[in-house]
């Protein structure tokens, strides 16, 4: 790490992240068409038309009222004032060429902290070069040129595997100014304090399961957080960390706040309560989990005291234990697809961890956290 004092630069998407634009859309069609069942937002499973009844939004993309009318997300403009503040910030917005004028009016007047010439319109968003993208377009995230590409998970990304992403506002706030203490000279060491919160991230096949459990074998002074996952609990060896919900069951836990943080990996839903890990807290002992990176922020949002252990392994062992999974073909490509994304968390976490055999990788955690 260096001392140098950089600002960093991060470029925005306007629709559906700052702006109404799907939801706003699927209002507009259930007003206009009165669909029974109403249409939800929950239908845009991919990004483009579906060859179904909810691609009559797409109708309303060619309206100039739509984009004059667009409401802006609430806690977008408070979440742009509190982001000038931390980074240099720009605006990377996909619109026709018509509405052009109309959107650039639409950003100034509701975001004032952006300079006019840092907007930049245009559905080439990976010619944009930024510190960090902010985007809801699984297909701009994984073509961007920043060097932090972010995602804000929505019903059309959630197949998405291994990319940077957050749910709210609050967590991307915390990845940047994670990201941020990367270009500052950190802390040699970060403290146990109590109570505490120990995550290992790494990407699939790394053995966090495996080597978390052995830490646990070492000590009573950490308990694990069991999570809740959509997966089949078959094709999870690590049975024990999880409990299985069904994809309607996780999607009430997640509406009704139940959840503090959910993520998708592999096509697959998991998520915490934080009434687990207050549990944990108050019984005097430290919690051990492992996340990916999107639940490791929310957990750094909402808690203090949290510590990140990449566990980095080479990747043939990676490629060997994946294709092992006794997964479907579709799961394990997703999973390899998100390797080298994966690779780049270590850059945030507060520990690497590297092995050859995992009493080495237990062995070293032991010796960071002193146990």
């Amino acid at each position: 790490m260096n001392n140098r004092k950089y600002r960093l630069s991060t470029a925005l998407d306007i629709d559906d992240l700052l702006i109404e634009c799907t939801s706003y859309a699927v209002r507009l069609a259930n007003e206009k068409y009165h669909f029974d069942p109403p249409l939800t937002i929950h239908e845009r499973t991919s990004w483009g038309r579906q060859g179904d009844r909810s691609d009559v939004i797409f109708e309303f993309f060619g309206q100039e009222e739509f984009y004059r009318t667009q409401p802006v997300i609430e806690g977008a403009k408070e979440f742009v004032r509190k982001l000038s503040k931390m980074t240099e910030v720009f605006i990377s917005t996909a619109i026709p060429p018509e509405f052009m004028g109309i959107r650039a009016k639409r950003i100034l007047e509701e975001f004032p902290e952006i300079p006019e010439d840092h907007i930049y319109m245009g559905f080439r968003k990976d010619k944009i070069s930024t510190d960090i993208l902010f985007d809801d377009g699984l297909h701009n995230v994984v073509n961007s040129n920043a060097r932090y590409p972010i995602l804000m998970r929505c019903p059309w990304n959630q197949a998405a595997t291994g990319t940077m992403a957050v749910s709210t506002y609050d967590e991307f706030l915390k990845l940047v100014e994670v990201i941020s203490e990367s270009y500052t000279i950190r802390p040699e060491k970060y403290e146990l304090k109590e109570p505490s919160i120990v995550v290992l991230v790494g990407p699939s096949g790394s053995g966090k399961s495996k080597i978390a459990r052995r830490v646990l074998d070492r000590t009573d002074r950490f308990r694990k957080l069991t999570c809740y996952t959509t997966n089949d609990p078959t094709a999870v060896e690590q049975n024990d960390w999880y409990n299985y919900v069904s994809v309607d069951t996780f999607r009430e836990m997640c509406d009704s706040g139940e959840m503090f943080q959910s993520t998708m990996y592999a096509g697959h839903g998991y998520g915490s309560r934080k009434g687990d890990i207050e549990e944990i807290l108050n019984s005097g002992r430290h919690v051990l989990t492992t996340m990916d990176i999107c639940g490791t922020m929310a957990l750094k949002t909402n808690f203090k005291n949290v510590i990140t252990i990449y566990i980095k392994r080479e990747k043939k062992a990676l490629l060997s234990s994946i294709l092992r999974k006794n997964s479907s073909i579709e799961d394990k490509v997703n999973r390899l697809m998100g390797l080298d994304t994966e690779q780049k968390n270590a850059e945030i976490c507060d520990y690497v961890v590297e092995f050859d055999h995992y009493d080495e990788a237990v062995d070293q955690i032991s010796s960071i956290l002193n146990i």
